[in-house]
């Protein structure tokens, strides 16, 4: 799952920790939930990619 968090646009530089965190809006029941489940994908998953949708238009 790490490689698909580095395209996420959620995935972003903290200047004050100087690391990349996920910046999804969850509270601590989503999160517990996110860590209980045996998923093989992220649900809040959405691709940084902005030149995505340009591409599949050519």
């Amino acid at each position: 799952m790490e490689n698909q968090c580095q395209q996420c646009a959620y995935y972003i530089y903290d200047e004050e920790y100087e690391e990349y965190i996920c910046d999804v809006d969850m509270d601590e029941d989503d999160y517990y939930q996110l860590l209980q489940t045996h998923r093989k994908s992220c649900p809040y998953y959405r691709n940084g990619d902005e030149y995505a949708v340009v591409r599949k238009q050519i």
